[in-house]
């Protein structure tokens, strides 16, 4: 039983963490005030959500969303992103890409990111400025340094802001204030790229990247909410949250997904006793 001192202790310190993440919070809306106008890289994940939607509080009208339709993301991450943006008023324009003429992307060296984001917010920055928008901002944040993302790179090269990181707010900081916002979403899991699920070194294909956004869907579809299907050749390796483990080797549902991955093309299918883990192929870079 907790004396009266710790839960003292323990509130105080709870109350101290709130009082850090609304100041996090006070200093975005203060330098988006300074701005005359935002356009948010918008890929409808947690992250850019919570950035549009306050930059959207802040400066109305003079905040837009502009999104990369590409095949790296399935249609349902760009549904959402259309949806929110219908529901919040939000200026939104859409840009469609097209990766795979680029061989710089489809070559899929440990570079690719770079390229790809190079070429995407170059995109977003031509799309802005024709509407007017001078200041382009993305959704990174603190936690995203911990990993390897040459894409950050492409970003402050070509100027854009990245106001979550510069103030700290981490994944957890950005979710608890969305929640508060009362933001739908808030909750949805972590999303990166299609190509993300391929080792570097392996050319990319429309059909590779197709083949693994329908066995994504299909485990989403039988309740798995935190998902990566990491393609090696004719091995399919499953990631999903450790406490998903017991749904997932249930006898009837194992023989179900095998059969599916087998039917996509995959020898061996595999579940990585580690679960779930953002990233995991840049181990064999790092």
């Amino acid at each position: 039983m907790q004396s009266k001192n710790s839960v003292k202790i323990k509130n105080s310190n709870i109350k101290a963490g709130i009082n850090l993440l609304h100041d996090k919070l006070s200093r975005l809306e203060e330098e988006l005030k300074t701005l005359r106008n935002i356009a948010v890289a918008f890929s409808g994940g947690v992250d850019s959500t919570f950035l549009l939607k306050v930059a959207k509080e802040v400066l109305g009208k003079n905040a837009a969303a502009i999104t990369i339709d590409s095949p790296l993301y399935p249609r349902r991450e760009l549904d959402h992103a259309i949806k929110f943006t219908a529901d919040n008023k939000i200026k939104h324009f859409i840009i469609k890409n097209d990766c795979f003429i680029k061989p710089d992307f489809t070559k899929n060296d440990k570079l690719r990111c770079y390229y790809c984001k190079n070429d995407a917010f170059t995109k977003i920055i031509e799309t802005a400025k024709t509407q007017g928008f001078i200041n382009i901002a993305d959704g990174q944040n603190k936690d995203d340094s911990s990993d390897y993302r040459p894409g950050a790179d492409a970003a402050l090269e070509l100027g854009v802001m990245s106001p979550l990181k510069k103030h700290g707010f981490t994944k957890e900081d950005i979710r608890q204030l969305s929640k508060e916002m009362g933001i739908s979403g808030w909750d949805r899991p972590a999303f990166a790229c299609l190509a993300s699920r391929v080792p570097y070194g392996t050319r990319i294909t429309p059909s590779l990247l197709e083949k693994i956004d329908r066995l994504e869907s299909f485990l989403i579809e039988k309740g798995f909410v935190q998902v990566r299907v990491r393609h090696h050749g004719k091995i399919a390796r499953i990631e999903i949250a450790k406490e998903d483990f017991p749904g997932m080797l249930g006898k009837n549902l194992m023989e179900e997904v095998v059969s599916e991955f087998k039917k996509a093309g995959y020898i061996y299918v595999t579940l990585d006793l580690e679960g779930y883990n953002a990233g995991s192929l840049n181990r064999l870079i790092l």
